[in-house]
């Protein structure tokens, strides 16, 4: 959510905007209060060229640049026309520098934030999505890419090792290569006092080139909303698996605003396992406001010790972590503006600020 300018351009539409989307987590910590710069570095800055015709038959080209202090990814995709029934497909090419801080970052404040370790994954990409045509409630769309994946310093240099000696990739080499055919589904069952959605994730690594990784990567995330009365109330349940080679930057990180509030970004855990559970109940206060209570938990499930180098050992991350707290959500024309304060196992508490685009629970 943010500002937005289009601009008309013949046939092309180049869509610029600052998008606000990710909460400015750990920018608020009680005590004390923290610099207002840690805010700044969550946002994120976007600029989307769109090309509906790009050789004159309805051939389409998707230019995405997004742009943080210290993250980036750009995305290049071309969609040729196909019949409404039949998949759709794009061709993607993807790059994206991102600090590797919910693995090797160790926590900070009584786990309300995770530091940086000065070590960031760079990530290229290229391959071919297919989109099945939507059926009742489900999507479905599967992809093979092949990445390419080198872990850097922050002066953009390659790095093979850790601070503590571990290697970063699974060759142990400078990069890891890997061929990753993913299918992904969604269900989603929506009315007025209710919602059921489920999403699934499978990742495989095919051994087709040398080298490279070969394991499965599993994800499923449920989540159940029911309208109690005027009250609303939502738990979701979200488990992961991966199994086979595995890069330390592979493992499941819990802790966070995406996982378990109250904790700095992957500063419960880092495994091959993970098990997350959440629940929030929505109460209206005023005609636009709405309060809330929620409560948070996150386990690796004791599979921190099978990811190679055994890096939240190492950092000290229990493994286990509840978190709870309650909010505020101000519902405007510009999307929910949403106000969370949470409190870890370690009675160190945390206040979440964001902007949610797609309004309401």
């Amino acid at each position: 959510m943010g500002a937005q300018q289009s601009v008309n351009a013949g046939k092309a539409k180049v869509d610029m905007q600052v998008d606000l989307t990710h909460m400015l987590c750990e920018a608020l910590l009680l005590p004390p209060l923290r610099s207002s710069g840690v805010a700044l570095s969550q946002i994120v800055g976007r600029i989307s060229l769109k090309h509906p015709n790009l050789f004159g038959r309805n051939e389409k080209l998707d230019l995405i640049l997004d742009k943080g202090i210290n993250d980036s990814n750009v995305v290049v995709a071309f969609r040729r026309p196909r019949p409404e029934w039949l998949s759709q497909q794009s061709f993607v090419i993807q790059h994206s520098m991102t600090p590797e801080v919910a693995v090797h970052g160790f926590p900070a404040d009584n786990f309300t934030r995770s530091g940086s370790r000065g070590i960031n994954i760079s990530r290229l990409s290229f391959g071919l999505e297919l989109n099945e045509p939507a059926t009742s409630n489900w999507t479905c769309g599967t992809s093979v890419k092949f990445e390419h994946i080198r872990p850097v310093n922050n002066q953009g240099r390659s790095i093979a090792r850790d601070h503590d000696g571990f290697p970063l990739t699974c060759s142990g080499n400078l990069h890891d290569n890997m061929i990753i055919l993913k299918q992904e589904s969604g269900y989603a069952d929506v009315n007025d006092n209710s919602f059921l959605k489920v999403n699934f994730q499978m990742e495989q690594g095919l051994p087709l080139v040398p080298k490279s990784l070969t394991f499965n990567r599993v994800k499923c995330a449920v989540s159940k909303g029911i309208k109690l009365g005027s009250t609303f109330l939502v738990t979701s349940l979200t488990g992961g698996s991966i199994v086979g080679d595995m890069a330390p930057y592979q493992a499941f990180a819990i802790g966070g605003l995406g996982s378990v509030r109250g904790y700095g970004e992957g500063a419960i855990g880092s495994g091959r396992l993970c098990l997350v559970g959440n629940c929030e109940y929505t109460i209206p206060l005023a005609k636009h406001l709405e309060g809330s209570i929620f409560m948070d938990c996150g386990s690796d499930l004791g599979s921190a010790r099978h990811v190679p180098g055994n890096p939240a050992l190492r950092q000290g991350k229990p493994g286990f972590g509840v978190g709870f707290g309650y909010g505020l959500h101000f519902n405007t024309d510009l999307g929910q503006i949403r106000v969370d304060y949470a409190m870890n196992a370690f009675n160190r508490k945390t206040i979440y600020f964001g902007i949610n685009s797609s309004g309401g629970s």
